[in-house]
């Protein structure tokens, strides 16, 4: 099966891991930033292709979509599914 997205997510894949942010840089780019166990704790995973992770939020039931980088593994960038 072709997948039309994993040149893209190659892309982004390698754009994200060439300079692993820190926790506190990544919070002033994208926001709130989770590590696995806080993922853990707030989301349910219910799919991924790197560096994109589909979640469902625990609290409400909102189905959002996260990026991750490799090392250290932190979770951020959550948008909001529309429709």
């Amino acid at each position: 099966m072709i997948d039309p997205t994993e040149d893209i997510r190659r892309e982004m894949l390698a754009e994200i891991n060439a300079a692993p942010g820190i926790r506190e840089h990544l919070e002033q780019q994208y926001g709130q930033v989770w590590d696995t166990a806080q993922l853990q704790a707030d989301f349910d995973v219910l799919g991924f292709a790197a560096p994109l992770v589909a979640v469902r939020r625990r609290a409400d039931g909102v189905k959002w979509s996260v990026m991750f980088q490799g090392s250290p593994r932190y979770y951020f960038g959550f948008e909001p599914h529309r429709g």
